[in-house]
C-alpha cells in the first residue's frame, strides 16, 4: 500500500472490508406464532392445529386450553387432532387470546425472548428465562 502509515493502511483495509459485506438484512424473529386453523361447524368451532400451537409455545396443551376456556368463557373438548369449542368464535378472537397468553406465560419480560419454562414453587408459578436467567411470577390460577 505504498507510503501509508499503519493507521491509514488499517482504515483503507477496513473500508475495503465494509464494501464487501452483504446488504444488511432485516432482522426477523425465529419465533413465529402459528395462526389458528379451523372452521365453524353448526354451533361449534373446530381448531385443527391446537396441539401444534402449544408445541411451538413449548407449553402443555392443557395449560393453554385452560387459559383459553377462561378467557373465551366457553366450553371445549380436547381431541387428539385438535379442539372443539362449544360456540362460534372467530379465528381473530382466538389468535388475540393466544397472543395475550404468550405475553403473560411465554415471553420473558426482561429480554423478550420466548425461551422460558414455567416452574411451580409452592403455591406460586414462575416464568424462568433460559436465555437471560430472569425469573418472573405469573398468575398460577387460570
Amino acid at each position: 500500500m505504498g507510503n501509508m502509515t499503519s493507521e491509514e493502511e488499517y482504515n483503507a483495509l477496513l473500508n475495503e472490508a465494509y464494501t464487501k459485506l452483504p446488504e444488511k438484512q432485516e432482522a426477523t424473529s425465529r419465533f413465529e406464532i402459528p395462526k389458528v386453523m379451523g372452521h365453524v361447524q353448526g354451533n361449534r368451532t373446530i381448531i385443527s392445529n391446537f396441539h401444534q400451537i402449544a408445541s411451538t409455545l413449548n407449553r402443555p396443551v392443557e395449560h393453554l386450553l385452560k387459559y383459553l376456556l377462561k378467557e373465551l368463557a366457553t366450553p371445549a373438548e380436547l381431541k387428539k387432532n385438535g379442539i372443539i369449542f362449544g360456540t362460534k368464535i372467530s379465528a381473530s378472537r382466538i389468535n388475540e387470546k393466544i397472543e395475550k397468553y404468550i405475553e403473560e406465560y411465554v415471553l420473558c419480560k426482561d429480554c423478550g425472548k420466548p425461551d422460558t419454562k414455567l416452574i411451580k414453587e409452592g403455591n406460586y408459578l414462575f416464568k424462568r428465562c433460559m436465555a437471560c436467567g430472569a425469573k418472573q411470577c405469573v398468575n398460577a390460577k387460570i
